[in-house]
């Protein structure tokens, strides 16, 4: 892996901590993880023993609130453990679900959801994408209607990561109708906090091609009686939470994507370094190397555009444009990476028991969570035919 000018030594302290905890804590257990279908919560618990669910949190509620450049290594080592479920479903608890309740600063939902969160006392599951509705936010169906202190919850959500474990959810509903005005799928959405436990909740597992470690479920409410005081923020404010917490979200995927890419590139080598043919070791043949070597330019390329927009974001900026490329590039190239990875490994990579065909499944799921590599293309573009280069 390439050094970063970004990076201090206490980062790469930090990292080498990070890398052999994860080795006892994740990869002895990963493979009954992904045959169970999710993360336990004896997991949960000790990850957040270790102070790793709340590096970007507060410390009012037992966070603490590192720089973000300390959340990249993690995550980076996280990816490199190999395994996609369970850094698909630790980057929604840590990142994604519980930022929105950091960011809303509500004593009682800290108490209630962010702090047992941050101790791995409760897992947390965002639900944003529906049946019929994804990126594509004015075609969110879920409704929550006010009635007296509570809100009553009617919809369907689909591709819940840690559905199938956890403790509430962080659920993208609409409050009031969209009437079209403003930026599509702007009006009337909003955040709500919903226990897993109450009644109305259902949950129904879900079989994904990768990431089988996520407890990936679809989850119905039902006419879910939800108390007012677990909305997020103010009603009807949702579209813009989503909009900023989105691009942390894609620098989140990015950063665990470099991991996965390292751990990747790693697993060849030594396979190319290890299997012989025509007299001498793969790593010979000019074929593999020569493609090696343009792999590995572009992950180094991939994490100097990474780092860049985790430092823009450091700033205070909100750098839409430079997480989505950061998403899509490093994404997209672990999928091609990959898929080199098995070619080159030829059969011993093609048994569905191999890391190689693991790693080939998790990849493509990274392309679509967050915003599909298509949305990523058409912001990047239009921000781009947009802005004057001089």
């Amino acid at each position: 892996m390439t050094r970063s000018v970004y990076l201090t030594p206490r980062h790469e302290e930090f990292r080498a901590r990070v890398h052999a905890s994860l080795a006892t804590l994740i990869v002895p257990e990963a493979e009954a993880w992904e045959r169970d279908g999710a993360v336990p919560h004896s997991a949960w618990r000790m990850l957040g023993k270790e102070g790793y669910l709340g590096l970007l949190h507060p410390e009012r509620v037992g966070g603490s609130a590192q720089d973000l450049f300390t959340s990249v290594v993690f995550l980076e080592e996280l990816g490199r453990t190999g395994f996609g479920g369970p850094r698909a479903a630790i980057s929604v608890h840590a990142y994604m679900a519980t930022h929105y309740l950091a960011v809303a600063d509500d004593p009682v939902l800290d108490r209630a959801y962010l702090a047992p969160a941050v101790r791995g006392e409760r897992v947390a599951a965002l639900a944003i994408t529906e049946p019929g509705a994804g990126a594509d936010l004015s075609g969110m169906a879920t409704t929550a209607e006010r009635d007296g202190d509570h809100y009553v919850v009617r919809g369907v959500k689909s591709m819940v990561s840690n559905g199938l474990t956890a403790d509430f959810h962080v659920v993208a509903v609409r409050t009031s109708p969209h009437t079209g005005s403003g930026p599509r799928g702007a009006t009337g959405l909003s955040l709500l906090v919903i226990d897993a436990g109450l009644p109305g909740v259902g949950v129904e597992p879900v079989r994904t091609l990768g990431w089988r470690a996520a407890g990936t479920s679809m989850v119905t409410y039902d006419g879910v009686r939800v108390a007012a005081d677990r909305l997020i923020g103010r009603p009807d404010s949702g579209f813009y939470q989503l909009m900023r917490s989105l691009q942390l979200e894609r620098l989140v995927a990015a950063a665990a994507a470099l991991g996965g890419m390292d751990r990747c590139l790693e697993d060849l080598r030594q396979f190319l370094n290890g299997r012989r043919a025509f007299g001498g070791p793969l790593a010979q043949l000019q074929a593999p190397v020569h493609r090696v070597a343009d792999l590995a330019t572009e992950l180094t390329a991939a994490r100097q555009l990474v780092h860049h927009a985790a430092w823009l974001y450091e700033q205070g900026e909100l750098p839409a444009t430079e997480c989505s490329m950061a998403k899509l590039h490093t994404t997209e190239l672990a999928c091609r990476l990959a898929d080199a990875s098995l070619q080159l490994q030829g059969s011993a990579g093609y048994l569905d028991s191999s890391a190689a065909a693991r790693i080939q499944r998790d990849a493509r799921a990274a392309t679509i969570a967050a915003g599909p590599s298509e949305v990523m293309r058409d912001l990047v573009g239009r921000a781009v035919l947009r802005t004057s280069a001089l």
